[in-house]
């Protein structure tokens, strides 16, 4: 498996990084490469990562936009079975692209994931009729320290791809950005 190529494409956002992969199909079906501690640490990323996650859910649901603030979590999003509309949304407090978004379609078949920096916000909605979903974290879940935005905040204006979603109460409650005072977010570390 050593040197199958692992391409990070800079976006906009500092420290955020769509990741293409590359499939390699044979007669038993295919291998794909989707994490490397030696690719990670050549584009200057070394952290460890301490959880795994996985979900699977239906179509229509959004998941989000989820963040940690005592500690935060960089998150390396993989959708491996069907096909999920992905969201970063930056609101480290002194980004220059504080605010805005970083939105892509990740899924079987793409070949790509996204890493996503610690201090953004996370989140996505499943467009096809099942998706698993399976991100690495670099720091433990803290339910104590768990804290979102509304997905339909009106001044980010996100363009989900449905209309009527399917919510966890939790993510129903969600604040604006707008109502969050800059000691409830985190700050921009350049």
């Amino acid at each position: 498996m050593r040197g199958m190529p692992l391409r990070f494409i800079d976006t906009e956002f500092l420290g955020l990084y769509l990741v293409e992969t590359q499939e390699f199909p044979d007669d038993r079906g295919l291998l794909m490469e989707l994490y490397r501690l030696d690719a990670f640490k050549e584009k200057g990323i070394s952290l460890n990562f301490v959880q795994d996650n996985c979900s699977i859910s239906k179509k229509g649901v959004i998941r989000g936009l989820h963040y940690q603030l005592r500690s935060p979590q960089a998150k390396l999003v993989c959708c491996l079975k069907g096909h999920i509309f992905d969201v970063a949304l930056d609101i480290r407090v002194g980004s220059p692209t504080f605010g805005r978004f970083f939105s892509c379609a990740l899924g079987d078949g793409l070949n790509r994931i996204l890493y996503i920096p610690e201090g953004m916000a996370h989140g996505f909605c499943v467009t096809s009729e099942e998706a698993l979903v399976m991100y690495k974290c670099s720091s433990l879940y803290d339910p104590q320290d768990d804290r979102g935005i509304f997905y339909r905040d009106p001044d980010i204006s996100i363009p989900w791809p449905v209309k009527e979603p399917i919510l966890s109460e939790k993510d129903r409650r969600l604040p604006h950005l707008r109502d969050l005072t800059n000691d409830l977010l985190p700050v921009y570390k350049g």
